[in-house]
């Protein structure tokens, strides 16, 4: 009798927000943020790329059991200009908050009258649409669509969360200061809104909010978010596996975390590929494999993150890889790595602190991609 094989579903997730069964720990992050927001707190959240403040920020929302606080979650990358970024603003703020095609149309010809909004609509108008409009911007067009979510609040008696991801992309936009204090002149008197920033560019970040010189600057509750320590990664590993039928050990789970630096992206993007390749029981010679075809996948990446690096920035990186963290002006390293001088290294570490290939941490350099470093180390010689 032919029995059809049980499918198992892979217990880690990658490429997209760990949300449900696959995020771990972050639980008095996720305590902080979640007050934050239930309690009318502006909230920014900072960290490398690939630690998981998106996860974070979903897992939050997704609790916030309140019928009485709705919540609008924002992608600003696809934004270039003030115009996309007004466009979608207002588009996902209404379609989050009604929930009808005629109320839809309702809120933007009430609040937006004077900015004459026009509806597209996708192959289910339902819940596939976007808003445009005949830019002929006025005094209070700006204005007018930055207001909206605190307009819609007090109309319908509710708290609104905003939620912005890949915040940083305003700093491209054009006179971006300027913007940036358009946005905090409105959104800082707005009682009933509550807006939560995160984006994957350190650097940019801290300079839009951490700057007593940008109009960001104290907007609201900072965090800092750490590492999940791989003493939190190593039982969720080994519970993944056991859930599924399968063996690994702590040591080797500790292995995936070490391999990859703890950083939340990549401890699952491993550990699904070792889950992969793992009939039963977890070897060595699993983990070796998912290690070398993690790097082969992103390999093209690599590459052309190589290929746009001066001769100076890609010996300081090789450094960086091979261990020193530190005393990068030590005539030895210098010499080693044909470095120039002390001068051309501050110049040569600002210019990869820019590009988010390095940040410094207690005083030492540290990799921003813990795989890029593993790269270079396997193959830069």
């Amino acid at each position: 009798m032919f029995i059809e094989p049980t499918y198992m579903e892979n217990p880690f997730v990658f490429g997209k927000a760990a949300e449900g069964i696959y995020f771990t720990d972050r639980q008095e992050d996720a305590k902080r943020l979640h007050a934050n927001l239930t309690h009318g707190i502006n909230t920014i959240l900072i960290s490398p790329r690939r630690w998981g403040k998106t996860s974070l920020v979903k897992k939050v929302i997704g609790e916030m059991d309140n019928s009485a606080i709705k919540v609008v979650f924002i992608d600003v990358f696809q934004c270039k200009s003030e115009y996309d970024f007004y466009k979608l603003f207002a588009t996902s703020v209404i379609k989050k908050t009604s929930s009808k095609l005629e109320e839809w149309m309702e809120m933007a010809k009430g609040f937006l009258a004077n900015i004459s909004p026009k509806f597209s609509f996708g192959t289910d108008p339902m819940n596939d649409f976007s808003i445009s409009f005949e830019w002929n911007p006025q005094d209070d067009t700006e204005e007018a669509i930055l207001s909206l979510p605190a307009k819609i609040a007090e109309k319908k008696g509710i708290r609104i969360v905003v939620c912005l991801d890949e915040f940083q992309q305003i700093a491209d936009f054009s006179d971006s200061t300027t913007f940036q204090k358009k946005l905090r002149s409105i959104w800082q008197h707005q009682q009933d809104v509550t807006y939560c920033m995160f984006g994957s560019k350190k650097h940019l970040m801290e300079n839009i909010f951490n700057d007593k010189s940008m109009p960001f600057y104290k907007f609201g509750d900072m965090m800092f978010l750490k590492k999940i320590p791989a003493e939190e990664w190593v039982p969720f590993i080994c519970e993944k596996f056991h859930e599924t039928g399968k063996v690994i050990t702590e040591e080797q789970a500790g292995r995936i975390c070490e391999l990859t630096e703890d950083i939340s992206s990549y401890v699952q993007h491993l550990s699904w590929l070792v889950w992969y390749k793992t009939d039963k029981v977890v070897t060595s010679k699993d983990i070796d494999a998912a290690i070398g075809d993690l790097l082969e996948q992103n390999k093209v990446f690599f590459q052309r993150e190589v290929e746009q690096l001066s001769e100076y920035q890609f010996n300081f990186l090789k450094a960086l890889a091979n261990g020193v963290t530190s005393g990068f002006s030590r005539k030895d390293v210098i010499r080693k790595y044909r470095l120039e001088s002390s001068a051309n290294i501050q110049s040569v570490k600002k210019s990869l602190i820019k590009k988010d290939l390095i940040y410094v941490e207690n005083q030492e350099v540290v990799f921003d991609d813990s795989l890029f470093k593993l790269w270079l180390k396997k193959y830069s010689d």
